[in-house]
């Protein structure tokens, strides 16, 4: 099989984002033309935003672009959770507003070093995100979708809900199932 598609790419990295289990999901596209992918992603957020969800375009690269799909409603709620300002205040975020904190992303992602509060994006527990700053993503105590620094219990249980819902979404999407019949509305 060659390239994946924009499409396969929004189901296989993104069903949880999907199905509402978590605020952002993250992916690297790789485009044939500029041109054309922008046009895809301007294309699938026409047919995403009406239901709360929204491709963002973190980083262009030569071959390639990081695609962050979240559901805006969720992200702010996240942005808002205790802790979550402090940390990102530290990095130079101002405020808790998505849409600011999505533009200084993209700032601190064409830095050299890479912003590992992005963690906190994706849904992964403050706890963990937290813990791979501090120590540098070294000494953690499992090792899955994200280093886990924290609640083992609680983290090996989303990793197992979040794989079911991956291999749930790509069975359905392989039979014909669009990505809007899968997509849960804000």
């Amino acid at each position: 099989m060659g390239e994946k598609t924009l499409s396969d790419l929004i189901v296989e990295q993104c069903a949880p984002t999907l199905a509402g289990m978590k605020c952002g999901s993250l992916f690297n596209y790789r485009y044939q033309g500029t041109t054309a992918a922008r046009q895809e992603i301007r294309s699938w957020n026409q047919r995403l935003n009406p239901c709360g969800l929204y491709l963002e375009e973190l980083k262009w690269r030569e071959e390639s672009v990081l695609v962050y799909v979240y559901r805006r409603k969720d992200l702010d709620q996240r942005l808002r959770e205790e802790g979550i300002a402090e940390l990102l205040s530290d990095f130079g975020y101002s405020g808790t507003e998505a849409g600011d904190c999505l533009s200084h992303l993209k700032s601190r992602l064409l830095a050299d070093d890479f912003p590992h509060e992005i963690g906190v994006f994706l849904d992964y527990p403050l706890g963990d995100v937290l813990g791979f700053i501090e120590n540098r993503g070294m000494n953690c105590r499992l090792c899955g979708m994200w280093k886990v620094y924290c609640d083992q219990c609680e983290a090996l249980k989303l990793f197992k809900k979040y794989k079911k819902c991956k291999e749930v979404y790509w069975k359905l999407y392989q039979q014909g199932r669009g990505i809007l019949k899968m997509t849960v509305a804000a």
